[in-house]
């Protein structure tokens, strides 16, 4: 958030010295951002890696609103347009960008697939995360087989149909489901946990979906 941004750099010199490896960093694109001129947070974002040497991904994502005016032709162009802009300047500090789903057309996995294939030469891959994925529960199979070319990593999640957004893992009734998929189409990680709630330490919700994950794998 833009709040964190003056510490960016601070942060990843705190991790790098306690042993904490940060594979990726996330970036919010909006209406302040256009081709070959990334609003200021954004930039701000690459100079924390470029003073830091960080060679992470880049897990960028827009609003759901974002390509609502535009016709699918041109919803993907503008996609791999701005998506192309960031992983040029992502492919010069050493860093790739992977595309983060967040509801609306970017958040669809399909288009995700879209856009991966039409940069190839840029070696853009997809974050798939279970709290955006309430509404594809059923696909979520054929899904992932669509995806799995291009998959860097799942976001795990508690899943009940309809929400919460955000449950912790092992409590919810579709997320074995969906990791049975995955394993079934030959994903083998990497998985994250997000610590995606304000009211308890990120440790203790780091902790309880550990233990939840372990239970669902026993079973």
């Amino acid at each position: 958030r833009a709040e964190h941004l003056p510490e960016m750099a601070k942060e990843i010199i705190l991790a790098r010295k306690n042993g904490i490896e940060m594979n990726a960093v996330w970036m919010w694109l909006d209406h302040n951002d256009a081709v070959g001129n990334l609003s200021e947070n954004n930039r701000k974002v690459l100079q924390a890696l470029k003073e830091t040497g960080l060679k992470s991904q880049i897990w960028v994502s827009f609003p759901e609103n974002y390509f609502d005016d535009l016709n699918e032709p041109g919803r993907l162009e503008k996609a791999v347009k701005m998506v192309g802009y960031v992983s040029k300047q992502a492919l010069e500090l050493g860093c790739k960008v992977g595309l983060y789903n967040h509801g609306g057309w970017f958040g669809r996995p399909e288009n995700l697939v879209k856009i991966c294939k039409a940069l190839p030469g840029h070696e853009v891959g997809i974050i798939f995360n279970f709290h955006h994925a309430h509404d594809m529960i059923d696909e979520f199979p054929n899904l992932v087989k669509m995806m799995m070319p291009y998959l860097w990593a799942v976001n795990l999640n508690g899943m009940n149909r309809g929400g919460p957004k955000i449950l912790p893992i092992g409590s919810g009734e579709e997320e074995a489901k969906m990791l049975a998929a995955l394993k079934a189409a030959g994903y083998t990680g990497p998985f994250g946990i997000l610590g995606h709630v304000d009211d308890a330490d990120v440790e203790v919700i780091l902790k309880g979906n550990l233990e939840g994950l372990k239970k669902l794998k026993s079973k």
